[in-house]
């Protein structure tokens, strides 16, 4: 029965569809339940480091329970997102309620779709790499498969990763250069894939060019069952999705580089190169990805099994509490710069 506790993650897409049948400040729901409610409570409940034993861990790495967890993100995200785009083109909402549902849609597709898909994204099997990339299509991020899994998780904690933010840099700094940096960083890596292959630009495995033509064809599709209301709705929220997933690889990387030996070379990847987070409630419906340094330091291990360990870097707060405070720039400063090392900065 405690396996059933990732089932909590649900709560996220529940809370905007109940925003979407009752309407008005309703749509408000999810932001409310995932900023000020989570925290509340987290803060309330204790802090668990503890991990599982050995024969627990052998047992759960290969038990599909908890991968069918994640496969059933996919109707429900695609359901959420049909049926917000009906009532957006069937429905005289007002521009609060739309800012609503937009925030709304979008934390979904942050929390249950791009988190999800960047679990999947780490598998080998075809099904499950092909849910990643439909989870990452709504988010307009589709190029995040190769720039995360060729890139990233390369170059974490150096300065050539788009997505460690620098010690000092603001989120708003930040969303811009990790944004843009990633974009360019996802082709840099295809037309090294394609040139090291013989294989041309108009190639079938082009996989970032065909991104941008299903991306457009999503878009097309949108505009032209549910009108100009539903595009911008479709806009509105990928964009929002990939912001607060950027505002979540803020929290986790700030600050932190990898140091040089001397050969050049940075060191390995260890598990002080992230930030941790042992927050129960964040951890559960993020499907444990605040468990960051573990998974830094063997990708390959699925989220059910990942490990808090002592040397690894601790978030003073939960996720969501610590997205909010790095929306608060001299705040956010003023709690997190003391704590990075200074042989790290």
């Amino acid at each position: 029965m405690k396996d059933l506790k990732y089932l909590f993650a649900l709560t996220i897409p529940l809370s905007a569809f109940i925003g979407l049948y009752v309407k008005g400040g309703w749509l408000f729901l999810t932001p409310v339940y995932a900023f000020v409610f989570i925290p509340i409570i987290e803060h309330l409940m204790p802090v668990s480091s503890k991990n599982l034993s050995e024969e627990t861990k052998e047992k759960r790495a290969v038990n599909r329970f908890f991968d069918w967890m994640l496969y059933a993100n996919a109707p429900i995200v695609f359901g959420l997102l049909i049926w917000g785009f009906n009532v957006v083109s069937t429905v005289n909402l007002s521009t609060i309620e739309l800012t609503g549902l937009v925030i709304s849609i979008g934390m979904v597709l942050t929390t249950n779709g791009i988190n999800v898909a960047h679990e999947l994204g780490h598998r080998q099997e075809s099904i499950e790499r092909f849910l990643s990339k439909a989870l990452l299509l709504p988010c307009l991020y589709m190029h995040f498969y190769i720039e995360h899994n060729h890139n990233h998780h390369l170059n974490a904690a150096t300065k050539e990763d788009p997505a460690t933010a620098r010690y000092g840099q603001t989120l708003y700094s930040f969303w811009i250069t990790s944004t843009v940096r990633q974009y360019f960083g996802a082709w840099k890596v295809q037309m090294k894939l394609l040139k090291n292959n013989n294989r041309s630009f108009f190639s079938l495995y082009n996989d970032v060019f065909w991104y941008v033509i299903i991306q457009f064809a999503y878009l097309l599709c949108v505009y032209l069952i549910f009108g100009a209301l539903g595009l911008g709705l479709a806009i509105a929220t990928g964009v929002v999705s990939f912001l607060f997933l950027e505002t979540v690889n803020y929290i986790e990387h700030y600050g932190l580089l990898r140091l040089k030996n001397a050969s050049g070379r940075y060191e390995r990847v260890q598990k002080i190169h992230s930030w941790n987070s042992n927050h129960v409630i964040g951890r559960i419906i993020l499907y444990e990805l605040t468990r960051h340094s573990d998974h830094h330091y063997k990708s390959s291990k699925k989220y059910q099994v990942l490990e808090s360990h002592e040397e690894s870097p601790i978030l003073p707060y939960g996720y969501p509490t610590s997205m909010v405070l790095a929306m608060i720039p001299p705040l956010w400063f003023g709690i997190m710069n003391k704590r990075v090392p200074d042989d790290m900065i």
